[in-house]
């Protein structure tokens, strides 16, 4: 077992398939830092591996918001609070990484597409000791963040595919409407060029 391992994600929404991912990662380190990627509008970029990453209507969240699910979300399925940090996590300015988190430990991945395979090889070309969890492809994911947002914004069920925390978490804060007016502001302009 790693003393100290990372892992990072978007999170916007965390989904099952996320826990799947973070609670891997934390059995097999004592302590686990979780980046949250795209921390704001300013350390958001465009990836040519993950285009639609960039978007505003695909980053509703606040890292605040992504931290309290998270934390919430662990907590409920009993993982000891010692034993994590949640802290940002700009993969798109690789060179901010370390003012974050720290080189001397293992980086968890899990890796589905080339926005998975960029990501490897950037934390590897900055030294990190990476290991992949386990490759899939698009077909064998439980869910994504894009498909959680798309059954918000279309009145869906999307609760069985998040845990509860962050299901109760989303609609005490109003994300749910936030997301179905910025997934309804996107269509309007997409109408509009049209």
């Amino acid at each position: 077992m790693d003393s100290l391992g990372v892992i990072h994600g978007r999170f916007q929404m965390l989904h099952k398939g996320h826990m799947e991912y973070l609670l891997a990662g934390k059995q097999r380190c004592e302590h686990l830092i979780i980046g949250i990627a795209n921390p704001d509008a300013s350390l958001t970029k465009y990836s040519k591996a993950n285009p639609h990453r960039s978007e505003s209507a695909a980053n509703p969240l606040t890292y605040f918001e992504r931290y309290q699910m998270i934390q919430g979300a662990l907590k409920e399925y009993g993982i000891n609070q010692e034993s994590f940090d949640i802290v940002p996590f700009p993969i798109n300015y690789p060179e901010l990484l370390f003012n974050y988190v720290p080189l001397n430990a293992r980086y968890y991945i899990s890796i589905y597409d080339d926005w998975g395979e960029e990501k490897k090889k950037t934390l590897e070309s900055l030294g990190c000791d990476v290991e992949v969890m386990w490759r899939r492809t698009p077909e064998e994911r439980f869910t994504s963040g894009t498909e959680v947002r798309k059954r918000i914004a279309s009145h869906q069920p999307w609760e069985d595919l998040v845990p509860e925390y962050v299901h109760e978490y989303t609609i005490e804060h109003g994300i749910d409407i936030r997301i179905y007016e910025m997934a309804n502001q996107r269509l309007e302009k997409i109408n509009i060029r049209g």
